[in-house]
């Protein structure tokens, strides 16, 4: 791994003594999740990579001592502290200034990478130039397919079949299960709209254009935010089979269900207002924002009504 210098330090050096910058920097967002943390790090420790890489922990005021944990056992990796709660964009935000890799990886800390991932997905990313953003097949804790690996933007339409269960009760139909592609081979690669910010692997050129998240999002819709403002510019966004996560997810969100919950449901409105209110009618927009704040009411009484361990977030 690479060793970071000031940047006052690194001016210092003669040109042929300055590090050059790593192939791959990677960005761990963490909050009270120490255990899945020291997992993660490992698996990333233990990658097969040729070339340099960087790694950043960015902690959002954890209580279980994650940051003494980060530093006592993985000296190698820079720990930011982010002060507030802005959430998850603004705390990856906060690593991202200071990425030097060709390519910039979001990494959940509740995943675990087998050891050719890395190389494998940077691999991919060489040989596809145009692609400025790919994630791989993530699987939860229980073997089955984490359905957001693999996503259509959401629209009204989709996100109302989402929301009535169709996709379970009609997986293979294209129209009900076109938002998370349950119609589509999980065990191929292809385009799509967009991946999971779990491990979504970013082309530096490509944030270079369209620059970082948007930090209006809290901690959901920042991802498929991105992936939208990309394939506006031209990019492309891949699905890679070949290259499969685990990914033990909810761990962090159900911690504070209720605030995740609300932010889940505000994404979609941020979501909605950006990209198609201006294109829409203001009756149909009204319908709409309706339509989020009805679920999104429901879903918080849901909520408080199951026991706490069961306790989640819509996906």
């Amino acid at each position: 791994m690479t060793t970071q210098l000031s940047q006052h330090e690194t001016a210092a050096l003669r040109p042929e003594e300055r590090p050059s910058a790593p192939r791959l920097s990677i960005v761990i967002v963490s909050y009270n999740t120490r255990e899945l943390l020291r997992a993660c790090l490992r698996s990333v420790r233990a990658s097969v990579l040729d070339g340099a890489y960087e790694v950043f922990v960015v902690d959002n005021g954890s209580r279980d001592g994650s940051l003494a944990m980060v530093a006592a056992e993985f000296p190698e990796v820079v720990c930011l502290a982010e002060t507030g709660d802005r959430g998850y964009a603004a705390a990856n935000n906060l690593a991202l200034r200071r990425c030097r890799g060709t390519y910039r990886l979001l990494l959940n800390p509740d995943t675990e990478l087998p050891r050719d991932a890395l190389a494998t997905m940077l691999a991919f990313m060489d040989s596809h130039p145009r692609v400025g953003i790919a994630g791989p097949k993530l699987v939860k804790r229980n073997g089955g397919l984490d359905l957001a690996c693999r996503r259509s933007f959401p629209t009204p339409t989709n996100a109302l079949y989402h929301f009535l269960r169709l996709p379970r009760l009609f997986p293979t139909n294209p129209t009900f299960g076109a938002y998370n592609l349950t119609f589509r081979d999980p065990d191929r690669s292809y385009e799509v709209d967009s991946v999971c910010g779990a491990f979504m692997l970013l082309r530096a050129s490509m944030l270079g254009e369209v620059g970082l998240l948007d930090e209006t999002y809290w901690m959901y819709g920042e991802d498929l935010d991105l992936a939208f403002l990309a394939k506006r510019r031209g990019w492309q966004v891949y699905y890679n089979a070949d290259v499969e996560v685990k990914h033990y997810k909810g761990e962090s969100s159900k911690q504070r269900s209720l605030k995740c919950t609300y932010e889940f449901f505000r994404a979609m409105h941020v979501f909605y207002r950006k990209h198609y209110a201006p294109q829409r009618p203001a009756v149909v927009n009204a319908l709409v924002t309706a339509g989020i704040a009805l679920l999104g009411m429901a879903s918080l009484v849901a909520d408080r009504v199951r026991p706490a361990a069961l306790r989640r977030v819509s996906s």
